[in-house]
């Protein structure tokens, strides 16, 4: 096993630069678990230093790795997918300390999601495509392609389009999922022979560091992938910010984003954001609601809230309202909370302690502006852990500041309208866009709605999602696509080869 395991709590992580295991210049952090409060281990803190010496690391074994083979490059990831598949409960153990996941989450929709990103990514796709010839004829065409075969003389144009990497990659990641977050940035960027500096979130970044131990033991190369973490803003912006860097990867607040936005502009700098959101579920009147109340109380309680594309803000036709009000209380009130590895444990705790205030404010907010706490609101008993109620706030209006932000906890929003262009147009009229939901039974409207939606993505009667379908947002959701296929294209630049026919 590599020298980089952490033995203890005592020891502390290494850093990840350049194919070595190296004493972080910032000494370490202590790692919460948010559950218990007790110490989950230490964390590296990065030096600005240390940060541009990964970039160049990364710079450094980009020739060498664009013109590996793409057979080899997914052996690679394939061999790192078991690796990650074989240690799963380990992995997922550690991943649920750091983030307070429950048990089955941490297995399957984070350490399970990881391994299958992986082993999707190890699957070689075509990186050429044939464009049709273009017959340029005498005295036509356009400038360059009579240029091309003599002013005045008619010719033929063959074309290809070829997928080229893009460069260094900086993967600023998320702490609501450790593992399937970094899993599909570093996987499909690698497929597609870029190299990567990993810059975790400071609340869980050790899971992201035993992803790298797999990588290296799969065969990665040296200074293929690097990870270096820190609580100071400094590590972040030393790696978007690099000369080094390429393009940027970034999943977290739209806030954060903007800032990422503003650094890359600056050097014309690539970017994948995908950023906040306050999924909109449209539930008209003749919605099956069990359905409708399932799909929205299983997501906005899923990771306690801490998930992007929530159905927040749910919005209900009259003639459901006030059942769908009633339906969606009595989900709540049955959901556990508690100590995420109780096998019955539905939602365990939020990230930290300033997170938990954070979430509990908008909730007081919410009752001064006018919603009615219907259930929850109450921070739930608990010795220790940074726990918060599933709460529905009903009686809201659209301009209320809980239904228009993103709260990033177990709150959900009601929101009344009469017909079916006063729900479409309070879905629309929202700063986000990632991913929004549509619950009827007449299959025709739904779709019909759907299309009018100003989303990413749409849930027709479902808040499940198709893994090959592109992810992305609309307005300050975020910028680009990426799953399946389409994370290829955002990892990738498109070179035109011409020639004459």
């Amino acid at each position: 096993m590599s020298a980089a395991r952490e033995p203890g709590v005592g020891a502390g992580q290494r850093l990840f630069v350049g194919g070595d295991w190296v004493e972080p210049d910032g000494g370490h952090y202590e790692v919460v678990d948010p559950a218990t409060e007790g110490i989950v281990g230490r964390a590296p803190e990065a030096s600005p230093e240390q940060v541009r010496e990964a970039c160049a690391a990364a710079r450094e074994a980009l020739g060498p790795w664009s013109r590996t083979p793409p057979e080899e490059r997914a052996a690679v990831l394939a061999r790192a997918a078991d690796l990650i598949r074989a240690r799963l409960l380990p992995y997922a153990g550690l991943a649920q300390a750091e983030s307070g996941a429950t048990t089955a989450t941490a297995r399957a929709m984070q350490v399970g999601v990881a391994a299958a990103r992986f082993r999707r990514y190890a699957r070689v796709e075509p990186a050429e495509w044939p464009i049709p010839p273009q017959i340029n004829e005498a005295g036509g065409g356009t400038s360059h392609a009579l240029q091309a075969v003599g002013a005045g003389k008619a010719g033929v144009m063959g074309a290809l389009a070829v997928r080229q990497p893009v460069g260094v990659v900086a993967c600023v990641t998320s702490y609501n999922n450790p593992w399937a977050n970094p899993a599909g940035k570093v996987a499909p960027a690698l497929a597609m022979g870029n190299t990567v500096v990993v810059k975790p979130a400071p609340q869980d970044p050790l899971s992201v560091y035993r992803m790298a131990e797999a990588l290296e033991e799969a065969g990665v190369p040296r200074g293929v992938v690097n990870v270096v973490s820190g609580r100071a803003v400094a590590v972040g912006e030393t790696a978007v910010s690099s000369p080094d860097v390429d393009m940027v990867s970034f999943t977290g607040s739209t806030a954060v984003g903007q800032r990422i936005a503003e650094a890359c502009g600056r050097d014309m700098r690539r970017q994948l954001m995908e950023l906040g959101g306050k999924g909109a579920a449209v539930v008209l009147d003749d919605a099956d609601l069990a359905s409708a109340v399932a799909g929205i109380g299983t997501t906005f309680s899923f990771y306690s809230g801490q998930i992007c594309t929530a159905p927040t803000r749910v919005l209900a036709q009259r003639g459901v309202y006030d059942r769908l009000v009633e339906q969606l209380a009595l989900y709540a009130r049955r959901l556990k909370v508690g100590d995420p590895r109780e096998a019955d444990t539905v939602v365990g705790p939020v990230i930290s302690a300033a997170h938990r205030d954070r979430v509990e404010s908008y909730v007081e907010l919410g009752r001064k502006e006018g919603a009615v706490v219907v259930v929850g609101g109450e921070r739930p008993p608990s010795e220790r852990g940074f726990y918060v109620a599933p709460t529905v706030l009903a009686d809201c209006t659209n301009d209320m500041r809980a239904v228009r932000e993103e709260i990033f906890g177990p709150v959900v929003t009601v929101v009344p309208f009469d017909d079916e262009e006063e729900g479409v147009a309070l879905a629309n009229d929202s700063d986000y866009g990632l991913i929004d939901y549509v619950w009827s039974a007449d299959v025709a409207r739904a779709f019909r709605v759907a299309r009018r939606l100003r989303a990413g993505g749409v849930g027709v009667n479902t808040v499940g999602r198709n893994m090959e379908a592109p992810f992305g947002g609309f307005k300050k959701s975020g910028v680009g696509r990426d799953v399946g296929s389409y994370a290829l294209h955002a990892y990738s630049e498109v070179q035109s080869i011409v020639w004459p026919g």
